[in-house]
């Protein structure tokens, strides 16, 4: 922790230097405008996981204070997030709020072991191709669990295929208003003109013209309830009422959630890093996810993380330093106290149509062109499998198949073994002596390892009927244990029938190998050359 502080203090004072009134109007204005950006999303992702309105106004407070005040970098704003509430759902239901609160809290502990041991950079490894497809896949699971509060009609199920399986289960009762008032928010967002959403968000409009068009006309539609005017809800995180016997299955969704919040946190911190021309210190920010996400449940709230939506407002309001995190946050709570009764009437239908949208724009839908446009093979398969795996299973195992599915393609793509064989042909060395006709140079590139064994091995049976074979390794930079045996083992046979082995331009990690192995009982100045002339000189004088 003490390196997390004093990294953290570097950053503030980088940060603050220079710091004068025009800078604060210019924050002030960008943390009004990230809040009015923020309000809508934390009401609708508040009551899509599973939780209240309540609790995603209390998330999107205590996160903009404590980790946007904590963060790595000046322009994080963090909240409640749409992929959060793919997770949140099914812990929802399976273990209840307490649960969710024990997960969050566990997984705070995690992304703060994670900043302090340094591990930001684990991010960077993930292919993008599996981000875009992960990405992808929690838009689905937020639309699809839009459905309900969309349509009136009832689900149930621990996940996706349980939950769409349900709607032919269950008697089913289509809510018209509902979906009237949904569908009028939805395509009112599509074709909100975007010059106006630099000064007033589409998703803040549509809920309040749904809002009092329901109010006026008298419109029966199921809306949010008593948002309660405190900033310690009712139900929270509560020490003594913990399940112990509980924990063990609560380690796997908090794993969950402080991979989803590590990924999602870093990713949007090196986005937004970019458009701000400045970098973000990704372990001092994995300390300030981990202290945040320990802190909300304690008052009710759900588990947070950094959001590019609110982020990337932020920096193109304007945003000086991470007091814009502090003031949208201010402005959130006012907005509570102040504004609780009028929040209470908005229709559910309202903000499942906001989220679908905000779904549907979640998609990287450049990368997904760019994927599909240059029909990168491997690239799309690695899209679809994340995709389709986070929508089925859980968001870490997709992660981990994504990941695992990458790292085996490219194993497969960089240990293509290209072997060249070619025969000493008489008529190009009439001059040399009749010792090196009948030689065979074998040129040699890619890996030696386990998976090009059985191809060099299959190349070397053409080699039977020569009397030398000179291999030229200098392409040959990696050998493992496998891959060296199986040369070692055709090299004897061919030797065994009378056939000269020679070896040039050997790199030292792959003759190391060599000889940690006992490649072959031969004196060394008989075994390894520079170049093949050096071995057709050495023949010749034999």
């Amino acid at each position: 922790m003490l390196n997390f502080f004093k990294n953290y203090l570097g950053i503030l004072k980088k940060e603050f230097m220079g710091y004068n009134g025009k800078k604060f109007t210019n924050d002030l204005m960008a943390g009004i405008t990230v809040a009015a950006v923020a309000l809508p999303l934390a009401l609708a992702f508040g009551v899509s996981s599973g939780a209240t309105a309540a609790a995603g106004i209390v998330t999107a407070i205590f996160a903009g204070l404590v980790i946007g005040g904590l963060s790595g970098a000046s322009y994080q704003i963090s909240g409640p997030t749409g992929a959060m509430t793919a997770i949140l759902v099914s812990l929802v239901a399976q273990y209840g709020m307490q649960g969710v609160f024990t997960a969050s809290f566990i997984a705070g502990l995690i992304l703060l072991v994670c900043g302090i041991f340094k591990l930001g950079g684990l991010v960077s490894y993930l292919p993008m191709p599996v981000i875009t497809g992960f990405t992808s896949g929690i838009a689905v699971i937020i639309a699809l669990g839009q459905v309900n509060n969309l349509t009136g009609l009832k689900s149930e199920g621990l996940n996706t295929i349980e939950t769409i399986i349900s709607y032919f289960k269950l008697p089913q009762t289509l809510d018209v208003a509902s979906l009237i008032v949904g569908l009028a928010v939805i395509v009112f967002m599509f074709i909100y003109p975007k010059k106006l959403s630099k000064y007033c968000p589409s998703s803040l409009i549509a809920i309040i013209l749904s809002t009092l068009v329901c109010s006026l006309c008298g419109i029966n539609v199921p809306t949010v309830g008593a948002i309660p005017k405190t900033l310690f809800l009712e139900e929270r995180l509560n020490f003594l009422a913990i399940d112990f016997a509980q924990i063990g299955n609560l380690i796997t969704p908090a794993i969950s959630i402080a991979a989803l919040g590590l990924i999602e946190s870093l990713l949007c911190g090196s986005s937004a890093g970019r458009m701000k021309n400045e970098k973000m210190d990704a372990d001092v920010e994995l300390v300030a996810q981990g202290i945040g996400n320990m802190v909300i449940p304690m008052f009710g709230g759900v588990p947070a993380t950094a959001a590019i939506a609110r982020t990337s407002v932020a920096i193109k309001s304007g945003a000086e330093t991470r007091l814009v995190s502090i003031i949208h946050a201010l402005v959130l709570l006012l907005s509570m106290f102040v504004l609780g009764d009028v929040m209470s009437m908005i229709p559910l239908s309202a903000l499942a149509g906001v989220l679908i949208v905000t779904a549907w724009r979640m998609n990287e839908w450049h990368s997904i062109k760019s994927i599909f446009g240059k029909k990168l093979k491997t690239a799309i398969a690695q899209f679809l499998i994340t995709m389709i795996s986070t929508v089925i299973f859980d968001l870490t195992i997709a992660i981990l198949i994504g990941v695992v599915f990458s790292a085996f393609m490219f194993i497969v793509k960089v240990s293509k073994m290209q072997i060249d064989v070619k025969t000493v042909e008489s008529e190009k060395f009439e001059t040399i002596d009749d010792k090196v006709k009948n030689t065979a140079i074998v040129a040699l590139s890619g890996p030696l390892y386990f998976g090009t064994s059985a191809k060099l091995t299959e190349y070397m049976d053409s080699l039977d009927d020569c009397n030398h074979v000179i291999f030229e390794l200098s392409s040959v930079n990696v050998a493992d244990l496998s891959g060296v045996e199986a040369f070692k083992e055709k090299c004897e046979e061919l030797i065994s029938r009378g056939c000269e082995i020679y070896l040039t331009a050997v790199v030292p990690e792959v003759k190391k190998m060599f000889d940690r192995c006992g490649f072959i009982e031969k004196n060394e100045n008989e075994l390894y050359f520079e170049n093949s002339d050096k071995v057709f000189e050495f023949i010749a004088n034999k």
